[in-house]
């Protein structure tokens, strides 16, 4: 995912940023909704979980096809040697481009990404962001089972339903919202929305959790890709690989910390999880009011 931001920064336009990054959103949401949906319906099957194997192997060897002969580079990377000129290379449509490497440029490491304006903060609100939804992600289902006494069915209905309002919302909703609104704005407003979705989840009740996710889509729908669009204007172009990549670390350890905790604080704390995600969120929000606005500039991606 770091590499397809990164590739995904590289072809967009500035002023495209919050919504390509919201398009790529959409997509993994209706993967969220479909994916359980197919896995469910292959494993009601005599075979049990051979069906949702073989779909998953076959799903990802698609992808791998797709990418490997539909998906053109968008940059030149260095080769220690010159490329056959006639292979089959050319009619596959993976021609290689003649690259080359300045001399003696450092590569970039930890504290080179850190150093750049605005990129340390963006990382943290990352972080905190990844580690209060995973707080809720892991809690919820538990609660659902022993608070709410929710079947297997209404606990996928609910995560199904919180899937298709992402989509609407990361759709035509952020398009629009973008339009009128900075990505800083979107970031800090759609912070301080899902921080407050946390609250209904504390309350036992259907009513207060479908309210609750109605408010978690809006607010991640729109926050969420504001805030990847924040960290792609923060680095140059050569650069957004190693901070995608930093990103998608500080993702990885936020999710592990979410996961291990999430369903050892709720049996701790119970609801009492959902106030952490929601004290966790605020703080997005405080931090948020120091991202500065970046300044937009329309290039030319294949430039």
């Amino acid at each position: 995912m770091s590499v397809a931001n990164a590739y995904l920064a590289d072809i967009t336009d500035e002023s495209e940023r919050s919504s390509n990054f919201g398009k790529m959103a959409i997509s993994g949401n209706l993967g969220f909704i479909l994916g359980p949906a197919l896995a469910g319906a292959l494993g009601a099957t005599a075979w049990r979980e051979i069906p949702p194997v073989i779909a998953a192997f076959v799903i990802s060897a698609v992808a791998s096809l797709m990418i490997a002969f539909k998906l053109p580079d968008t940059s030149c990377g260095p080769l220690r040697e010159n490329p056959e000129r006639n292979t089959v290379r050319k009619a596959l449509g993976q021609e290689l481009k003649e690259c080359y490497r300045i001399e003696g440029e450092p590569t970039l490491g930890m504290r080179e990404i850190l150093r750049l304006p605005s990129v340390s903060l963006l990382l943290g609100l990352y972080f905190l962001v990844f580690l209060a939804f995973n707080f809720f992600y892991i809690a919820f289902p538990v609660h659902a089972a022993t608070r709410l006494e929710w079947s297997l069915g209404e606990t996928g209905a609910f995560f199904t339903f919180m899937g298709v309002l992402m989509v609407v919302v990361q759709g035509p909703v952020l398009k629009r919202a973008s339009r009128v609104w900075s990505e800083r704005t979107l970031v800090i407003g759609g912070s301080l929305i899902l921080a407050t979705s946390f609250l209904f989840f504390a309350v036992d009740g259907k009513l207060q959790a479908y309210v609750g996710t109605g408010l978690l889509a809006l607010g991640n729908g729109v926050m969420w890709p504001s805030l990847m669009a924040l960290l792609s204007m923060a680095a140059d172009r050569e650069e957004q690989g190693a901070v995608q990549g930093f990103a998608s670390s500080g993702g990885a350890v936020a999710s592990i910390l979410g996961l291990l905790g999430g369903g050892l604080l709720y049996g701790v704390l119970g609801t009492g999880v959902f106030l952490l995600s929601f004290a966790i969120t605020m703080i997005v929000v405080l931090l948020g009011i120091w991202i500065p606005q970046p300044h937009r500039e329309t290039r030319n991606p294949q430039s």
